[in-house]
């Protein structure tokens, strides 16, 4: 019995230990040693490059370890985040991209965000010790760790707001185990039972080899219907909605099928030397996305609210793989840490793309019968190297010392087909041929990004209660980039090309940039349970080309997709983050309360826009951006029985000068834009001002074997902002709380939980594509309507019920 409770205990110090404090772990005085060593409260992170606690490392830090992802179902990094402070994550479903969002920190107005595989580049993500992208199931984890503030000195680029570190369990040399799992739930708007099943297992293979593996398959059945689906893409008329003869309705479309898997060899000879070779396997499948059109009022019939308007299926498939080789070496004087890489991620995709070509006004409109389609494929691959000296020497001094060399490219090709669209124009328009192929343009794009850096961080204990560090990391890289653009479907059916003619003249563009980050950061300890820290600290992130041609005045051209001088590129946008902070505990540490001030200055800050010329997705640099808050974490062990504990943040980011052109503004009828420039005051997009959590778990005892546990969950933010001051027509998404509910029976071995997520079954939206304004029609060439769907609201699941096993053995 006192083991399982402390198990409980355990899980639930985890995941209320989020916040401060940063640099190196504090000096603690002998008996503090031996009694944290004793205490399995604790938990160990190494996102400072060395070992330390979560409440003595002075780093703005939070820290989800295993058990209390499993006993949660915490399935994604989503459901994690919602439970820390200051981070704030766009759940958009499987099918669109996943934007992270850290202190407000994100200029980028909402969307669909297709495509998007970096989690929106202001915040880094890391497997282990290698940088990586991925929404990673997070099965057979050891623990999620979540750095907030700029982390520019130790992780490098793609930090301007902070990183998050997935940590994977390590073959263990001990005895041969592991875990199945299962679980099995249902939504209020869906009709199928969703599943996910999966199995660890970890065999010692000699006293110094060991293998561990897990497998899990996630089959979510989805809760979006898609009624609209064209029974024939350009042979049926999608606005004809009374006749039913042209729809072949389809329910539950953004399912989630993914496979995900690891398999570890660790080898460890000695004590000086501890080194695993790791492959990671994820394929996410969906075939729609987690969207909602109840919003439109133009449109003919009423939508409901797990409902869009879409005319075609969605489908997408993602599968991301690493080979990873992360080795460490004791020197005595200092360990010597490498970090070795491969990850290559394939993506492919297809979407309606109807609604932009109907916007372009270039006569699409006028076909009764139209609906366009993509076709995005995207293939990247990454090779990273880091090796860094971490110092064991006695003495007031420490020091980290390192060097870090990636080498990225990207291969993506972007293909839209117009079906049927030919014969109308030869026989309306005046076109001279068919195109068999349909396709109306076709974008490649192929980057190659070579980075080097240097790093170091060096500490000076000045006495048992204060340090000092100061770091700086030089950075250098090389990005070249070529994109091509060619509108076959134009130059074929009406300037009489080659039926099968495809021109693509690649249109280089180079980027190269380097420069310096610096850190400083001092703590002091007033008593074991009380530390301030501060820190001042830099993130950078890369800049890159738009991948469009420039554009000609004299080509005369009527049909164009090309960039303005100040539409090519943009460059690497830059934070400098000022914080203060402090971690407590009280009551012979039963209570907990850490909080943290901040002030962050942000230059050049990259924001999501469009060309003038063909409304194509681009990046550009605002002139400047803050944000200044604060956070609050506390935690309550009541009873033995009962644990208590909350956090909020709170965050005002807004630009601080002029940004020229920011947005663009629809102004029908029609869908003709104008400019609109961003102002000094104006509130940042894509995340509240105002967030917090409460959670309560009560453990009864029902023998001398078995414990119930009874778990509530609640989460709240207020409003989201879609753009930029909410300008340009924009939507403001309303806030919302979500309350969850769980009951558990365990005997250490077994877990039985039976439980309700969003049990109010609170409709929360949770993202936008396009603005109101975008909710009109057109005419087609017999003056039927042609209604345009583009605006609509992605949105977090209904209420789901559900019921989890798992046996370790």
């Amino acid at each position: 019995m006192i083991g399982r409770k402390t198990t409980l205990k355990t899980m639930l110090f985890v995941a209320a230990s989020t916040i401060p404090f940063a640099a190196q772990a504090q000096q603690a005085a002998p008996a503090d040693e031996a009694a944290e060593a004793k205490d399995e409260n604790i938990i160990i992170v190494t996102a400072t490059r060395r070992e330390g606690t979560v409440q003595d490392v002075p780093i703005n830090i939070s820290a989800v370890g295993g058990a209390e992802l499993e006993a949660r179902g915490l399935d994604n990094i989503r459901e994690v985040a919602a439970t820390v402070p200051g981070v704030y994550i766009l759940d958009q479903g499987t099918r669109s991209g996943t934007p992270i969002v850290f202190r407000g920190l994100n200029a980028t107005g909402l969307g669909s965000f297709d495509g998007n595989n970096n989690g929106g580049g202001a915040v880094a993500t890391y497997v282990g010790d290698i940088p990586l992208y991925v929404d990673l199931r997070l099965n057979d984890m050891e623990r999620v760790e979540f750095l907030l503030g700029p982390q520019g000195t130790l992780y490098g680029a793609g930090t301007l707001g902070g990183a998050i570190r997935y940590i994977p369990t390590k073959p263990k040399f001990d005895a041969i185990g592991g875990e199945v799992r299962a679980d099995l739930y249902t939504y209020s708007s869906g009709s199928g039972i969703s599943t996910d099943t999966g199995i660890t297992l970890n065999v010692p293979l000699s006293d110094s080899l060991a293998f561990r593996g897990s497998i899990d398959y996630a089959n979510d059945r989805g809760f979006i219907d898609y009624p609209y689906i064209v029974t024939g893409i350009g042979t049926v008329n999608p606005d004809d909605i009374a006749n039913a003869g042209n729809f072949k309705p389809s329910k539950d479309l953004n399912t989630d099928d993914t496979v995900s898997a690891r398999a570890a060899l660790r080898f460890s000879p000695s004590s000086a030397f501890d080194a695993t070779l790791t492959y990671y396997f994820q394929n996410a499948e969906t075939e729609g996305r987690q969207f909602s059109q109840s919003r439109l009022s133009n449109f003919p019939v009423e939508i409901g609210k797990y409902e869009n308007a879409l005319r075609v299926k969605e489908p997408n498939r993602r599968k991301t793989q690493l080979v990873s080789l992360e080795a460490e070496l004791d020197l005595g004087f200092a360990s010597l840490v490498s970090a070795t890489g491969y990850s290559r991620h394939d993506e492919l995709g297809n979407r309606d793309q109807t609604d932009l070509l109907i916007s372009l006004e270039y006569s699409y409109e006028q076909f009764p019968n139209f609906t366009a389609i993509t076709e995005e494929r995207d293939k990247t691959e990454i090779f990273t190297q880091e090796a860094r000296l971490v110092s064991n020497i006695d003495g007031p001094f420490s020091f980290i010392v390192g060097g870090f060399y990636n080498n990225a490219k990207v291969r993506a090709l972007s293909t839209e087909f117009t079906p049927g669209y030919d014969q109308f124009a030869v026989d309306e328009f005046g076109g001279v041929q068919l195109r068999p192929d349909s396709i109306e343009y076709i974008a490649p794009f192929n980057s190659d990004l070579t980075e080097y850096a240097g790093f170091g961080e060096l500490s000076y204990q000045l006495s048992y209660a204060w340090q000092v560090t100061v770091g700086g990391r030089y950075y250098n890289y090389d990005l070249k980039t070529e994109s091509a653009v060619d509108l076959p479907l134009f130059n074929t059916v009406f300037l009489g090309d080659p039926q099968d003619q495809l021109i693509l003249n690649f249109t280089p563009a180079n980027q190269k940039d380097d420069g310096f980050l610096f850190k400083f950061n001092t703590s002091y300890e007033f008593t074991s349970d009380v530390l301030m820290y501060a820190t001042v600290s830099q993130g950078f992130r890369i800049g890159n080309s738009n991948g469009l041609d420039p554009c000609d005045p004299n080509s005369g051209q009527v049909q164009n997709i090309c960039g303005l001088p100040n539409e090519l590129e943009y460059t690497a946008d830059k934070t400098t983050n000022y914080e203060l902070g402090f971690k407590t505990q009280w009551l012979d540490r039963k209570l907990t309360l850490n909080g943290a001030f901040y002030y962050i200055d942000w230059k050049g800050p990259q924001v999501a826009s469009a060309t003038i010329n063909g409304s194509s997705p681009i990046t550009i640099n605002g002139a400047g951006a803050e944000s200044k808050g604060f956070e609050v974490f506390g935690s309550w062990q009541v009873t033995d029985a009962l644990n208590l504990r909350g956090t909020y943040s709170y965050t005002d980011a807004q630009l601080t000068d002029l940004s020229p052109s920011l947005l663009n503004l629809l102004t029908p009828p029609g869908f003709g834009t104008t400019p609109v420039d961003g102002q000094a005051g104006d509130r940042l997009p894509g995340s509240p001002k105002h967030q917090g959590s409460f959670f309560a778990d009560y453990e009864l005892p029902v023998s001398d074997n078995w414990d119930l546990t009874f778990s509530y969950g609640m989460t709240i933010h207020s409003n989201v902002l879609t753009r930029t001051g909410n300008r340009a027509g924009a939507l403001v998404l309303p806030g919302f709380d979500t309350h969850n509910f769980q009951v558990n029976l365990s005997d250490g071995d077994w877990s039985v939980t039976a439980y309700v997520n969003n049990a109010f079954n609170t409709f929360g939206e949770t993202g936008v594509r396009g603005t109101p304004l975008f909710d009109q029609s057109v005419s087609d060439i017999n003056g039927d309507p042609v209604f345009a769907r583009t605006f609509g609201t992605f949105v977090s699941p209904p209420r789901q019920m559900g019921v989890r096993v798992s046996r370790k053995f």
